[in-house]
């Protein structure tokens, strides 16, 4: 089984400098490595040609962002697997043997996300994508390990292999035939959340995504996007919408996006309340942006699969702030 490791890189020598040795160590036995840069303008590429001769370069004419970077690399790098892998994430000995052997027995895997811990404190899982992600009824996105911005510690309790919804892109290994079946990451998005409608437009289709938590990496997280930048609240707000229009089945469609509305609304005001007025006016502009582009993404809906299962009352928000559950286990 061919794999092929593509690190996106636009002006991280510095990550490159810290991260890509753990992944050159531990992965040029089972893989060959990629850095797909996005018209870096840094030495990025000159340090990776000294120091790594064995890591092949794809040059991006243009830094088109997480989406269009990806599917302008990848369309040149032939390969079984493609593991999008961040450049800030420290890989760990042996970790894509247990990835391989899933991928290997189960012909319906087509997408697998190893467990996501803390580089910064190697006992937290990490924001990104923990031990894999869900959606809520609402469109939200959550973590085993991360709901909203409480993380929980890894004590084993998610070294296991299940069925998630989606995984992080921080760490996504893919089946090539699915990605370019899929049409890869839609880029209209840019960046973030564009790995859950893939993962979504996947499971629609009728393949599995999974995690396997006996594979680890340790990621940064914000190394591009700081949590406090009003830019990524736009992205996350706007691309979440976009996420529900693609993807959840019509008879719930108009009531989601009604909901979503409201607890976008919500949210805005919960941001004044905070002093961070900045960010209200990013979800103004995340909605604006989503009822301008409303029938652009909409003509790519394509099959929805009718007997996913979207329960009423298994919303996140009501459940993490009014009744305050925190942990992945606590949810019903």
């Amino acid at each position: 089984m061919k794999i092929a490791i593509v690190i996106l890189n636009w002006n991280g020598k510095k990550l490159l400098e810290q991260f890509l040795p753990s992944v050159v160590n531990f992965s040029l036995r089972d893989a060959t490595i990629y850095l797909a840069d996005n018209a870096s303008t840094d030495a990025s590429i000159g340090y990776v040609k000294e120091f790594f001769p064995a890591v092949k370069i794809v040059e991006n004419t243009i830094n088109g962002g997480y989406a269009k970077g990806y599917n302008d690399a990848l369309r040149s790098i032939e390969a079984d697997i493609y593991c999008l892998l961040n450049s800030d994430i420290e890989v760990t000995e042996n970790w894509l043997k247990p990835i391989i052997k899933v991928f290997k027995s189960d012909k319906k895997t087509a997408i697998i996300q190893p467990k996501l811990l803390d580089f910064n404190d190697k006992t937290k899982f990490e924001y990104a994508g923990a031990a894999g992600g869900f959606i809520d009824l609402f469109g939200y996105p959550y973590c085993r390990g991360r709901i909203f911005n409480h993380l929980e510690t890894d004590k084993a309790q998610f070294n296991d292999e299940t069925d998630i919804l989606w995984a992080s892109g921080a760490c996504l290994f893919i089946r090539s035939n699915v990605y370019h079946l899929l049409d890869g990451l839609d880029e209209d998005y840019f960046a973030h959340q564009e790995e859950i409608d893939l993962c979504w437009r996947a499971k629609n289709c009728g393949y599995k995504i999974k995690y396997v938590g006996t594979s680890t990496v340790y990621h940064i997280g914000g190394a591009t996007l700081q949590e406090t930048n009003p830019q990524k609240t736009f992205l996350n707000f706007r691309n979440s919408l976009f996420n529900i229009l693609k993807n959840i089945p019509k008879k719930l469609l108009l009531f989601v996006l009604i909901s979503r509305l409201i607890l976008d609304g919500i949210a805005g005001i919960k941001f004044i309340l905070e002093f961070r007025p900045v960010h209200t006016l990013a979800i103004l502009k995340a909605h604006l942006s989503f009822y301008k582009n409303f029938f652009k993404i909409f003509k790519k809906r394509r099959k929805v699969n009718k007997n996913q299962e979207y329960k009423l009352f298994n919303s996140i928000v009501w459940q993490y702030f009014v009744l305050g559950r925190k942990k992945f286990k606590d949810l019903r």
